[in-house]
Parts: C-alpha cells; structure tokens; sequence
C-alpha cells in the first residue's frame, strides 16, 4: 500500500505546473543602510519549506557533481567538480553571492530535453562556485551552453554586495544545446522585481557595463520568426514571454503592487498589468520615494494589493472575515464566461520565503544575512540567518518533517499551524500573528548591531570562533522562533474556538472565581457579507412578524 501510495504522489507531483514565484531586489543606494537586497517566495503546492546547506569544500581531480532536477529530484546527469567551492546556505554563499528566480515557461519548444542542467540545479550549483554577481552570470551562462538547458523560460536574481542583476533567459530546444540570455544590472538607487514572466524588454546593446547578453540572442529571435525589426528595437519579454492576460495582471500585476507601496506615479502603469492596448511598458526598475529597509521588504512580500483597485481583502472572495487568499485554480468560469482570482505576491502555497542582505561593509564573514522563514510571508516570522553558519537550525534542516510528515519541531509546520487558523477568520486572527511576528522582528533589528560587533570582534582572532558564535545564535533565534510560532498556533486554537472569542486581560484568558471560562464574545459578521446573504436569500430568510 505504501509503495502504491508513494508511485501516486510521484506522478503527481510530476504533473504539478511550473512553480510560481516573486523577486524583490533593491540597489544598494536605494536601502537605508547601504545593503543590497533579493527577496524570493518560493511558491509551490508541493515544494517544502527548509534550508539547504552546503559546506566548502575540495575535490580531487576527475571527481564529479551529480544534478538532479530541483522539481522532481530527477537525476540528470553529472558534471565535473572545480577543485573547490564555496560554502552555500539557502540561496547565498560566503562571498555574499545571492540568486533567486521565478519561472514564465514561454513557449515549451525551447525546453531541451536531453540538457543536464535545470534552473535549480543552475541556482546551487552556481553559489558554489562565484564569488560575485558577474562571475556568476559567467558560470551560469557558460554551464547551460556546455550542458544544455533542462528548463522552460527563466528569469534570475543576482546579486552580490554591490550589484543586483536581472536575468531573463530561456533555452533554444532539444537538439540545439544551450540557451539566449540577456542580464541588465539595475541601477543602485533603483529598486526592480520579477514575477513569473520574462521582465526586460528592450536594454542598452552597447552598455556593457550594466547589460549583457548572448551574441546569438537576437538572431535565433529572427530564426525563429518571433523578431524582424531592427536590433535596437529587439524586446526580449515580447518575442519569448507570455502573452495571456495572467501574465500580465497576475505576473507583472505583482511586480506593480511592490512598485506602487514605494514609488509615486505608478498609476501610469496600471493600463499595462490591465493588458490595455497601447499601455506603457512597465518598467524594468525604478526609483523609489525613499530609501527602503529589510523590514519594508519583508511586508512587501506578505503583499495582497491591498490599498489598491484590486485589494483582495474588499470583495466577496474574502467571505466574511475578508480574507485575501482565494484557494485554487486561479481561473474558473461561469456560464461559459471565464473569471480569475487575484494572484498576489503573497501566496498560501510557499515553501519558504527570505529577504537576502548583502552588507559590503562588513566583513564577508559577518555580512551575508539572510531573513528566512517557511510558508505564507504575511504570516510567516523571518529569522536572522547568518551565511557563515556551520549547519542549518533544527527547525529548518532538511529532513524535519516533509509535506507528508507533521513536526513540531520544523518552522514549515509551525508556520502553517499558525497560518491555516488565520484563513478560517482573518481579518481577527492576523493581528494576533502580527503581534507575535513583529514583536521577534523588533527584538532581531535591535540587537543586530551588537551581534555583528560580537562577531566581527570575534573574527579578528579566530574565522572558527566567529562562525560558531552566529551559528550559536541563528540556532537559538531560529528555533526559538519556531517554539513561540507553536505557543502561538495553542492560543489561537484557544481564543477562536467554535467560532467564539475568548475574552482577555494582561495576556490571560479571563474566568470566573471558580475558573469557569468568561462567557465569550460573539462578533457578528461583516455588512457587507450579511447584505450578500440577503441579495442571494433574502426572501428564504426573512424574520416573519
């Protein structure tokens, strides 16, 4: 039966569509402290949330790297091993180098079926190898054409401290090895994003400073009929990106929300994520109001376009309790007319989400931090993870559970605990979360400064010291993080049960003198819902006289 039940769950997890994710990137002149910033929700239904970790190491000669597909775990092929790589924790390694992504697909042709290499398996191999941003497009590049590409259409977040790169790239087909591929750096006090669909169109041919590209991208365009202008006027989202109405308002829709909560103007772009004819392109990066923090990134990313034309709070998908998460599929028709449900940049199928700063003025071995959580990011915690650890934390270790296996002892699970409570009556239960979360982010961003004054102290006498010193107290952080997400989960269960609410005082759920629990509050539903009930059944329901 087991077995039976394991060969199902395979095949449908290889049926599952290409993963769905969000970037945030900020230039270092555009963060409050000078750090340069990647954010990543990896999203999926069948993607478990935990922190990959990989030490440094030597290889002898000849020894050889096996890659398997990141999605499946499908072995792929084996590649050779430099003599060494570097040390990786999540998707950033010691040398402060970060890569995320989020796929777009376009057209399934350009897929090789024979490559090696897949976008993942591009990710991890890449930070074990590149000690900055421009050395890992070089690696990345250079591996897909020597290996092939196993992926559809791709777009990458590449960063090191002092660079954020935007890499659209996409292969050529099975029989035709390698990919084309252009990266545009963006600007230092510019702020850019990306969410499932290719996101540079045209760019700078000759600027090779801050935009590079495969020699053979614009003539395979051509080749393949999807170009015929003149160089100049090539755009590399209209001839390989999608073209459906999801991706515009579901992909680049998410990409305009983030822009929209930071920069003025960007009402101008709202006819583009409506996919209104002869709408101006949203653009690749652009300026914000203000200098933007971790934090700012971190709520950024638990975004649902509230505050705008499509907040997901205010219609009647958020029932009663005015949630903005509407389950699965995201496009239904009735009567033969097809509809969508909003897809914002936070999402319930997370896996894990961080916010990656990369702080130049520190030593690289205190630098490198990486805000990580597991599940949906407005409800998640995000933990301060220093790169130079010596393991994952318990709580994030791969093999603490998995999608099929409840821990309580594993972030992913206490996360989602916390988190599928609060769908059932959200507009109450999430400002119970964010009391909980925002009360660790407060306490991180306030010792901050002294832990890396420890750490740099440390370091001047002992690399060993310093790693075990933040290793110590990622662990600690991490896992005590988790603990308190458990408490939290307890008490949400304890105040919302059956549809009640509990009554308080000074932290304590009130009873009478003989600890008989208060009787409990009863809020009504909203107006809004009770006047949809009334429009759908109101004659039914009506209170006779």
């Amino acid at each position: 039966m087991k077995t039976l039940l394991s060969s199902l769950l395979g095949l449908l997890i290889l049926s599952q569509p290409a993963w769905a994710c969000t970037n945030l990137l900020v230039g270092k002149n555009a963060s409050a402290t000078g750090s340069t910033i990647i954010s990543y929700n990896a999203d999926s239904h069948v993607l478990y949330g935990e922190l990959y970790y990989t030490p440094a190491a030597d290889h002898p000669a000849g020894a050889m790297r096996k890659v398997f597909e990141w999605d499946t775990q499908k072995y792929l092929g084996e590649i050779p091993q430099p003599a060494h790589t570097y040390r990786v924790v999540g998707n950033m390694n010691e040398w402060q180098v970060t890569i995320g992504e989020s796929t777009w697909g376009g057209n399934h042709k350009y897929r090789d079926t024979t490559a090696i290499i897949d976008y993942g398996s591009l990710i991890y191999i890449t930070l074990e190898r590149a000690k900055t941003a421009r050395e890992a497009i070089s690696i990345m590049t250079d591996l897909v054409a020597q290996y092939g590409y196993y992926s559809e259409g791709e777009t990458f977040s590449i960063g090191d401290p002092d660079e954020v790169w935007v890499m659209d790239l996409i292969g050529k087909g099975t029989g035709n090895k390698g990919a084309v591929w252009v990266a545009v750096r963006i600007p230092d006090d510019c702020i850019s994003g990306h969410a499932n669909q290719a996101r540079i169109h045209t760019f700078p041919l000759k600027d090779k400073k801050n935009c590079i590209y495969s020699k053979e991208l614009i003539p395979f365009a051509r080749q393949e009929g999807l170009f015929a202008g003149k160089d100049e006027e090539f755009d590399f989202a209209k001839a390989f990106g999608e073209k459906d109405y999801m991706a515009y308002r579901g992909c680049d829709g998410r990409v305009w929300a983030f822009y929209n909560r930071f920069a003025s103007g960007m009402e101008r772009y709202f006819p583009w994520v409506d996919m209104q004819p002869d709408a101006e392109i949203l653009p690749l990066y652009v300026k914000p109001d203000r200098k933007l923090t971790h934090r700012d990134i971190q709520t950024a990313m638990g975004d649902h376009f509230e505050n705008t034309p499509w907040d997901m709070t205010k219609d009647v998908g958020g029932g009663p309790f005015h949630s903005p998460y509407r389950w699965r599929p995201l496009t239904w028709k009735v009567d033969s007319v097809e509809y969508l449900h909003e897809r914002a940049i936070a999402t319930q199928q997370t896996g894990f989400t961080f916010v990656a700063e990369m702080r130049g003025w520190l030593p690289r071995e205190v630098g490198g931090k990486i805000w990580f959580g597991c599940d949906d990011a407005a409800s998640a915690f995000y933990a301060p993870v220093y790169v130079n650890i010596l393991e994952s934390p318990l709580c994030f270790r791969p093999g603490n559970g998995s999608l099929t296996e409840f821990s309580w002892t594993s972030a992913f699970w206490m996360s989602n605990w916390v988190a599928q409570q609060a769908y059932a009556r959200y507009d109450a239960m999430i400002k119970d979360i964010n009391k909980v979360k925002n009360a660790l982010a407060d306490r991180w961003d306030a010792e901050q400064d002294s832990i890396d004054a420890r750490a740099c102290e440390l370091l001047k006498n002992s690399t060993a010291d310093a790693c075990s010193f933040l290793n110590a107290y990622t662990a600690r952080e991490a896992n005590g993080a988790t603990e308190a997400y458990k408490e939290l989960g307890i008490y949400l269960l304890v105040k919302y049960l059956d549809g009640n609410v509990k009554k308080e005082k000074d932290g304590k759920f009130l009873t009478s003198p003989e600890g008989v629990c208060a009787y409990p509050d009863q809020p009504a539903y909203s107006d809004d819902f009770y006047r949809a009930i009334v429009n759908q059944r109101g004659n039914e329901l009506r209170m006779k006289q």
